[in-house]
């Protein structure tokens, strides 16, 4: 098979990292409605054949109290299963590899949920037992922000956080307890000693649901390529992240050099809501980051495929993925402005001689065969 169409259409399509929740719940949009300025919905993953999408359960932890992260957490986990109980015919909740192949075979659209930050278990194994029982499937350890038991690659330069050299004693129960359960330990986000604990602790295959390649983009939230060889030989795998802070290095520093004002604005957008006794709502706040990356412009498509590209070269094509970081993101690279456009990352591979062998696997198979090992390796499958 060499028409790159015919391969993208061929392979289930899974990306794991999309941040649409938040719509569900605070502008109480509908899946299947048009974009309205999003960058998913139920019509453009079918135009990009994207099969199964795993939805970012994400709790703003500058907007939501600590005290308060389960409950917003719980908000967006029934926003978006609300999503599939009003669309029976065209979405299913999965909760297994298995789950999307029969969902895929049946011409649905497989939702999944995957949780990004450990605080929303506000320090509590059963708050994470009972995530997982409402179909969570993959924790991100931490955002931006270090919890109680983790780092974060977001704030480990801030003397004022207390940071613990990597996970605590209590992080590496989390991540066992995450194995014994049968969900999977995502390392985007982490800070370095973080990821090293977590491949030192876990005994199944890990993911980084949205993380790209340091070598070209010197970003903290990329993976270095001794992480990408760690990653391969703990069997695991790291999906790309379309955010050009990420993947494009002149992007990055002009992203960076904006910062100091975009600090100002939204600590002004703050004080509004704040004055109001309301949490600055994702829209509010994503509607000054898009106005401040559109002065910047769009990173090359190209950077975007680099990134894959090296991902390969480094940990090899049996541990990419695709972590798109939709709705999340400001701005995607050009020639992508919603899932519609997947299609032209499988030309742009295969235009650089990947096979349809190497795109099944990247496009989503590689995602299955980790999410089947996390889960044979649960005490749900002795």
């Amino acid at each position: 098979m060499t028409d790159p169409q015919a391969v993208h259409q061929s392979a289930i399509v899974i990306d794991t990292h999309a941040d649409t929740p938040q719509r569900f719940v605070d502008e109480h949009w509908d899946f299947t409605d048009p974009l309205n300025g999003g960058m998913l919905n139920y019509s453009s993953a079918k135009q990009g054949n994207l099969d199964a999408q795993f939805f970012s359960i994400w709790v703003d932890p500058n907007q939501y109290p600590a005290n308060a992260s389960a409950h917003r957490t719980l908000a967006l986990i029934d926003g978006t299963l609300e999503q599939v109980r009003k669309h029976p015919d065209k979405l299913a909740l999965c909760v297994s590899a298995d789950d999307i192949v029969a969902t895929h075979a049946q011409g649905k659209f497989a939702v999944l949920m995957g949780i990004e930050g450990g605080h929303s278990i506000e320090n509590d194994l059963g708050l994470l037992r009972d995530y997982y029982r409402l179909g969570v499937r993959y924790m991100t350890l931490t955002w931006s922000n270090t919890n109680n038991w983790a780092d974060s690659s977001g704030d480990i330069d801030d003397e004022k956080v207390q940071h613990h050299n990597g996970l605590t004693p209590f992080g590496k129960q989390i991540v066992a307890e995450m194995n014994r359960l049968g969900m999977m330990v995502d390392i985007s986000h982490v800070s370095d000693k973080t990821f090293w604990d977590v491949i030192a602790t876990t005994r199944t295959p890990v993911i980084a649901s949205h993380s790209s390649a340091r070598a070209l983009t010197h970003a903290a939230r990329n993976m270095t390529d001794e992480m990408l060889l760690a990653m391969k030989k703990n069997n695991g795998v790291v999906m790309v992240n379309f955010f050009p802070a990420f993947i494009d290095e002149n992007w990055r520093k002009a992203w960076a050099a904006q910062e100091p004002e975009r600090k100002q604005a939204q600590k002004a957008l703050e004080a509004e809501y704040s004055a109001k006794g309301l949490p600055v709502p994702y829209t509010a706040s994503d509607k000054i980051d898009r106005e401040f990356a559109a002065k910047i412009g769009r990173a090359p498509f190209n950077s975007l495929i680099d990134h894959f590209d090296h991902v390969i070269k480094i940990a090899g094509i049996d541990h990419v993925g695709i972590g798109t970081d939709f709705d999340g993101i400001p701005v995607p690279p050009a020639g992508i402005d919603s899932a519609a456009d997947l299609p032209k990352v499988t030309a742009a591979l295969m235009a650089r001689g990947y096979t349809a062998d190497d795109l099944h696997k990247l496009l989503g198979g590689n995602l299955l065969r980790v999410f089947r090992e996390v889960q044979a390796a649960s005490d749900h499958n002795p």
